[in-house]
């Protein structure tokens, strides 16, 4: 899996996702709503850089389960949490918010296998 490429194109959508939300929502969507969208893509450019990073290290370092692991969690992570919130957001659909919280627990997973994985 090529995860500086996945960082690339979810920075690219991260970033295009912002500028929907600054210019298209802002006149469409209630605060609250516009928030929540903008919190999804704020993830979504974090995660895209750790993806980078996660790529950088393993083409640096070789084969590691665990490098390899935080990427594939830092992708689901994306999927799960910055999806259903542009979802939510889009939507107004309040029971996709409990999609959210697996996604913040893919987030934590990846981040603790970045720091092992990084250990060593």
């Amino acid at each position: 899996m090529n995860f500086v490429t996945l960082g690339a194109v979810s920075g690219f959508v991260a970033v295009a996702a912002g500028a929907f939300g600054a210019h298209a929502l802002r006149e469409r969507l209630p605060p609250n709503l516009l928030e929540t969208f903008k919190t999804g893509a704020t993830y979504e450019l974090v995660h895209a850089l750790a993806l980078v990073a996660v790529g950088v290290l393993l083409a640096q370092r070789g084969p590691n389960a665990l490098l390899t692991w935080s990427g594939f969690l830092f992708v689901a992570g994306t999927v799960l949490f910055s999806g259903s919130l542009y979802a939510l957001a889009l939507s107004g659909l309040r029971p996709l918010g409990a999609i959210t919280p697996f996604g913040g627990l893919a987030f934590l997973a990846g981040w603790a296998c970045l720091a092992l994985g990084a250990r060593g």
